[in-house]
């Protein structure tokens, strides 16, 4: 055996990270990531700060600004962070902003309730802007600090009345007072860790909404100076408004169900309520914090959900009360998923807080799922006592879910014995690809048989497999997935993708990982694309969820000028060749796919180094399920009104 070269692996190669750098070094690993979902991050950290402060009982205001050059400022009206000396030798600003692992959130005694459990929120974010400056009001003075990505470039300063008029907005009115106390934090996200990715409107006015309904008495006024977008929030009603919020436009089985429990310096609030629809939005909040990933405390409303609606329906029989025989036994946790909506909220001390990261995305305190659960299921058995009504609809509403599940699973089974037997499961329509592997395999979903033998002629055989659709397919916002299995053109393309469907999809097995949706350019073809959108979003959302899913944009016109062809995709873009080029054009607008031939939908389509293509994702994933629910769902009036106030900004590109 040779002997092992230990020469390049040596003291000197162990590095110790000091201050912040471990941040800059991985900053996913404090705020999951550097695209878009990072940037707010760092927005929220600051913001729940404030919060902190209103938790406190201090704080009654936060205000945000994203100014026209992109720094976010965000203002509230608590007590101001503490400036004097640490016996660490620096100011306590300092500390705070610069040192992980630093604040007042840990003993219990400033913030008995808190969303910041790492003390890290802050001081990561000062260590990923390229500026950064704290403006602290406290006890008739104005004192600030100014930070470049992490580092103060000198200490703690006063602050002059010229300065801050300078630095805020003349409308908050702020000035040097007894009378005025708080914290401003104005920073510059550093282009070199997330690029030029800027604040999203909608995105901050989400994190702003779901706070307001989370703590009582809390305004929060937000304006962007880049649109002159304004908006504020204050709610009275809690998660109960929350809930009824995120409901509207759907068809409600009972009202939103309220209880809570308060125990040990802990306490629980739970609001659900359920509707007409296919789909589950259940929230978890920990302290103001929006536990995305979940955790124990969602694990433990599931349970007591499931047990507390399982109890009652065995009281009653097993059958909601209508005499036949059902199987009390056939509920299962999906069952009582569908038209769910519900908001868990857990507040307790912030020194017990336990998240899976820094990001916070995720609860870990096992005692808090004991604790949830029990305070669900005595909420939830006296709901049902005392409102037999809609107790009884809302079994109904799971029955009925429950019974879809068995048929839908039965027909599903049905389809995938039948297309078994006719060999290796794949419809005849489809011409698939050469390899096998699905990272490279791309699967083009084609408007009619013409565009279809076009795009089967024109493709690359070996990763580009094509599937034509005979027309529109069903709507799937309104139908049962028993429905949907039996329908031709979606049959079709379960099979064809691979991954199978409802409890039995394995996204793992999905055979391609670009799937493209490649559509007619009119209504029709809009239409289509949006059909095939709502089908992917409410039965197969994680292909959308890890970037599988596209829309292919091909050209409207063809010009050609003396013997060149150009394409143009846009209206804009033709109206820019005809003024560069010149000469006498002949101009040809496609109607349809079909009007290409192969070698022009190729070069102008589907070849990866020519064609545009649009990557769908789900920023809000609320938003984006009111909008299927409006668009695709039942209900005319608010789906008329929708079309009336946004006819004149409708567009045929997705």
């Amino acid at each position: 055996m040779a002997k092992r070269d230990f020469s390049d692996y040596t003291a000197k190669e162990i590095q110790v990270l000091e201050g912040l750098e471990p941040v800059r070094k991985r900053p996913g690993m404090y705020i999951g990531s550097t695209d878009s979902r990072g940037l707010h991050e760092c927005l929220r950290e600051i913001v729940d700060n404030s919060v902190d402060e209103s938790f406190a009982g201090v704080a009654k205001n936060i205000w945000v600004i994203i100014s026209k050059d992109g720094f976010a400022t965000v203002r509230d009206d608590g007590r101001g962070i503490p400036v004097d000396k640490h016996k660490s030798g620096v100011s306590a600003l300092e500390l705070t902003m610069t040192k992980l692992h630093a604040g007042g959130k840990f003993g219990g005694g400033a913030y008995k309730i808190s969303g910041g459990l790492h003390g890290v929120g802050a001081s990561v974010v000062n260590a990923l802007s390229s500026f950064f400056r704290v403006l602290v009001l406290r006890e008739g003075k104005a004192y600030f600090q100014e930070y470049k990505v992490g580092k103060p470039l000198k200490g703690v300063s006063l602050a002059s009345e010229k300065q801050i008029s300078e630095w805020l907005p003349k409308k908050w009115g702020v000035s040097v007072g007894e009378e005025t106390s708080g914290t401003i934090t104005t920073f510059y996200p550093d282009k070199a860790i997330f690029g030029d990715t800027a604040f999203d409107d909608d995105k901050v006015k989400a994190l702003l909404k779901d706070r307001a309904y989370l703590v009582g008495g809390l305004s929060f006024h937000f304006s962007d100076e880049r649109n002159g977008e304004t908006a504020s929030f204050y709610f009275e009603g809690g998660i109960k408004s929350l809930v009824a919020h995120s409901n509207r436009g759907k068809v409600a089985v009972s009202d939103v169900i309220y209880m809570s429990k308060e125990e040990g310096g802990v306490s629980c609030e739970v609001a659900l309520q359920y509707t007409d629809s296919y789909t589950e939005n259940v929230k978890g909040f920990v302290n103001g914090i929006n536990t995305t990933d979940g955790g124990t405390h969602v694990t433990g409303f599931r349970i007591a959900l499931t047990r507390a609606i399982s109890d009652y329906a065995k009281r009653l029989n097993g059958n909601g009360g209508n005499g036949k025989n059902e199987d009390k036994n056939i509920l299962t946790g999906d069952d009582l998923k569908e038209g769910l909506t519900a908001v868990v909220y857990i507040k307790m001390p912030s020194e017990a807080l336990q998240f899976e990261s820094q990001t916070k995305a995720k609860l870990n305190n096992p005692e808090i799922q004991g604790f949830a659960a029990t305070a669900v299921k005595e909420g939830l058995d006296t709901f049902f006592e005392e409102h037999p009504t809609d107790s009884k609809r809302i079994l109904e509403k799971v029955f009925l879910a429950a019974q879809a599940r068995l048929a839908a699973r039965a027909a599903k089974e049905a389809v995938l014995r039948k297309g078994a037997l006719e060999g290796a499961m794949l419809p005849g329509k489809l011409a698939d690809c050469q390899t096998s592997d699905p990272t490279i395999s791309e699967l083009y979903i084609v408007e009619g048989d013409s565009a279809g033998g076009s795009a089967k002629q024109g493709r690359d055989r070996k990763f580009q497999a094509i599937l034509p659709l005979g027309g529109k397919i069903l709507n799937t916002e309104r139908a049962q997935l028993d429905k949907i299995v039996k329908f031709e053109e979606i049959r079709d393309l379960i099979v064809a993708l691979g991954g199978g469907i409802g409890d039995s999809l394995n996204y793992e097995k999905v055979r391609y990982h670009r799937i493209i949706i490649m559509t007619d350019a009119d209504v029709d073809g809009g239409h289509i694309k949006t059909l095939l959108l709502t089908f992917f979003f409410r039965h197969m959302p994680e292909v959308i969820n890890r970037g599988f899913l596209y829309v292919a944009l091909p050209p409207l016109y063809k010009i050609q000028i003396a013997k060149v062809i150009h394409y143009a995709y846009t209206d804009e873009e033709k109206d820019t060749i005809l003024k560069r080029d010149g000469g006498k054009p002949v101009i040809q607008r496609y109607k349809g796919l079909g009007e290409m031939n192969p070698m022009q939908l190729w070069e102008t389509t589907m070849d990866p180094a020519k064609r545009t293509l649009k990557q769908i994702s789900v920023g809000d994933a609320e938003a984006a399920d009111r909008m299927f629910t409006m668009l695709m769902g039942e209900e005319v009036p608010p789906r008329k009104k929708f079309i009336q106030t946004h006819a004149k900004l409708a567009t045929l590109d997705i």
